[in-house]
C-alpha cells in the first residue's frame, strides 16, 4: 500500500492530491484566473501559486484524513510547463520531502496527464505496465 502526495503547478492551475493505492482521497486545485484577453504570465502566477500552496497543501491533508507520517512518497511535476511556477511547487514538494523525510519523485507533466486519466477512468491495470516511464 503506497500513499504519494503530488504537487502540480506547471501553469496556472496550481493542485496538490493524495493518493493510496490508486484511490484519489483528495484533490485540492487553485486556478489563477486573469481578466478577459490578458492571459497569463510566469511571474503573477508563481505569485498565484506561491500565495495559495501552504493552505492548499493544510486542505489536502485534511480532506485526506492523512497526517504526514502517513505519507510514503512526495511527487512534483518536474516539467515541461511554466518555469516560475513549476518552481514554486517544486521547492514546496522538496522542503515537504525534506521534513517529512520522505523520498521525492520529479514527474513529466505529460506523463502524469496520462496517468492521472488512467486512473480517473479506473484503468489501473494499464498503469503498471508504464509505471518505468514516470521518472524524467
Amino acid at each position: 500500500m503506497v500513499i504519494s502526495i503530488g504537487f502540480e503547478g506547471s501553469a496556472n492551475k496550481l493542485g496538490i492530491g493524495i493518493v493510496k493505492d490508486g484511490e484519489i482521497l483528495s484533490n485540492c486545485r487553485r486556478t489563477y484566473i486573469t481578466p478577459p484577453g490578458e492571459g497569463f504570465l510566469p511571474k503573477e502566477t508563481a505569485q498565484h501559486h506561491k500565495r495559495n500552496i501552504l493552505q492548499l497543501l493544510k486542505e489536502s491533508l485534511h480532506q485526506s484524513g492523512l497526517k504526514p507520517n502517513e505519507i510514503d512518497v512526495v511527487c512534483y511535476t518536474k516539467g515541461p510547463g511554466m518555469g516560475a511556477p513549476l518552481a514554486i511547487a517544486a521547492i514546496v514538494a522538496r522542503t515537504v520531502a525534506q521534513l517529512w523525510n520522505k523520498p521525492l519523485l520529479g514527474v513529466n507533466h505529460c506523463i502524469g496527464r496520462i496517468l492521472y486519466n488512467l486512473l480517473i477512468r479506473n484503468s489501473c491495470a494499464l498503469i503498471r505496465p508504464l509505471s518505468h516511464v514516470i521518472e524524467t
